[in-house]
């Protein structure tokens, strides 16, 4: 995705965001979320990488997951 695509979202207000690992499409789905989503998106983000900074990320199915090494303990849809 280039700086100019904007993602698009569902009825629900639900981002499109392809499926992918990492940090950087997790803050695209947070940053895509609309309205006062965002804040609390972003918040919830920062609070899981203070408290436990050796999160895993990823986006499947139009949705953050946040994990450890043994499974996932927060999924994000909006």
């Amino acid at each position: 995705m280039t700086n100019t695509d904007k993602p698009t979202h569902s009825p629900t207000g639900n981002p499109y965001i392809p499926k992918d690992d990492g940090d950087a499409p997790v803050k695209a789905y947070l940053s895509a979320m609309s309205e006062w989503k965002n804040a609390i998106g972003m918040q919830i983000d920062e609070t899981v990488e203070t408290v436990f900074p050796e999160v895993r990320k990823k986006v499947r199915w139009n949705t953050p997951f946040f994990g450890k090494q043994d499974g996932w303990f927060l999924v994000m849809y909006c």
